[in-house]
C-alpha cells in the first residue's frame, strides 16, 4: 500500500484513497448506514474514499451499542426498519463511499437542510459528509494503515468490478454551496446559513439518551487501549464540549467520542483466530482463510 502524501492527516497525491476504521463502526458506513464519518481533521478528499475494517474484533457489547445508536437515530425521522449488517469481518476492504464534504460538528448540529437523525451524528469536531455506499461482493482480506493511504494498483483493479450498491435505510443528500465545486462544502462553509436554533428542536427521550451514552461509552476503548493511534473523532485530550438540544445539553466527551467512529488504524498482522470474524450466526470455519502478511487483530 502507497500512503498518499506520506500518510497520516497530510493532503497527498490520493488516487485510490482509502480509511481504515475499527468494526462496527466500518460496515455501518459501508452499509449506509453511518452517514457521517467523525474525525478531529478536515477529509483531505472529496469523490471516493474506500472503507477497509482493522484487525479488532469487536466485542459485542460495542456492536449492539452502536447498533442501539443508530436505531433511535432513526427513529427520530420515522425510520424503524433497519437491516444493520449480518457480519462485520475484520482485516478486510469492506466497500466505498463518496465523501462529498466536510464541516463542523455545530455546522452539522444546525443544518436545517439535513434529517434530524443525521444532525445527532454531529459528534465529532469534525463531520466528514458521505453518501452512495457501496459493498465488494467479496470483501478483500489486506492491511491497514494510519490515515488516508492508497490502494494498490492490484488490489483497487479487482475491486472495483466487485461493488454493488448498498439499500439504504433513508437516502440522504447532501447539498454544495457551489454544485460546481466539490471541495465547497468545507468547514465554515454553511455557517452564516445555521440555524442554532434548530440544535434544540429535537427532544431528547431517555431512550435516545440511553443510546447516545452508550456509543459514547464504547468509543472509550480505542482512546483508552490505542493512546498512540490517531483516534476516531476527537481530539486527544479529554475535553467535553456542550451541544443543546431542547432544554437539556447534548455533552460528548471527546476523548469518548473517538468515535463516532474514528479507527484507529492497525498495522498489525492477521492470525488465524476463528472469532476472525465476527457475526450473529458464525460463518463455517474457513469460510475466510487468512493468507500470510495479511493483518491481525490488534
Amino acid at each position: 500500500m502507497r500512503r498518499g502524501g506520506g500518510g497520516g492527516h497530510s493532503s497527498g497525491n490520493y488516487r485510490n484513497p482509502c480509511l481504515t476504521m475499527h468494526q462496527p463502526w466500518a460496515s455501518l458506513l459501508v452499509y449506509g448506514i453511518k452517514r457521517i464519518e467523525g474525525r478531529s481533521w478536515p477529509a483531505p478528499i472529496r469523490g471516493r474514499l474506500w472503507i477497509h475494517a482493522a484487525g479488532k474484533v469487536p466485542e459485542e457489547a460495542t456492536i449492539k451499542a452502536m447498533e442501539a445508536f443508530y436505531r433511535e437515530i432513526y427513529a427520530v425521522d420515522g425510520i424503524t426498519d433497519i437491516k444493520f449488517p449480518e457480519h462485520y469481518l475484520i482485516s478486510r476492504l469492506l466497500g466505498c463511499v463518496e465523501v462529498v464534504g466536510c464541516v463542523r460538528r455545530e455546522e452539522l448540529a444546525g443544518w436545517e437542510m439535513v434529517p434530524q437523525g443525521v444532525r445527532l451524528e454531529a459528534q465529532t469536531d469534525m463531520c466528514w459528509v458521505c453518501e452512495q455506499p457501496q459493498k465488494l461482493l467479496i470483501p478483500f482480506e489486506m492491511r491497514g494503515y494510519q490515515g488516508v493511504f492508497n490502494l494498490e494498483k492490484k488490489i483497487y483493479e479487482g475491486a472495483i468490478r466487485g461493488l454493488t450498491p448498498v439499500e439504504v435505510p433513508i437516502r440522504v443528500k447532501f447539498p454544495l454551496p457551489n454544485p460546481q465545486d466539490p471541495f465547497s462544502l468545507k468547514p465554515g462553509s454553511i455557517s452564516a446559513n445555521v440555524d442554532q436554533s434548530i440544535i434544540s428542536e429535537v427532544e431528547r427521550s431517555s431512550s435516545l439518551n440511553a443510546a447516545i451514552a452508550g456509543a459514547q461509552a464504547a468509543a472509550t476503548q480505542f482512546s483508552k487501549k490505542a493512546q498512540s493511534l490517531p483516534t476516531t473523532s476527537l481530539n486527544d485530550t479529554a475535553k467535553s464540549v456542550t451541544v443543546p438540544i431542547k432544554s437539556e445539553s447534548f455533552e460528548v466527551s471527546k476523548a469518548m467520542s473517538t468515535h463516532s467512529s474514528e479507527s484507529s488504524n492497525e498495522g498489525a498482522r492477521t492470525s488465524n483466530d476463528k472469532n476472525q470474524i465476527r457475526s450473529r450466526d458464525q460463518p463455517a470455519s474457513g469460510a475466510f482463510r487468512p493468507h500470510p502478511g495479511a493483518p491481525s487483530k490488534v
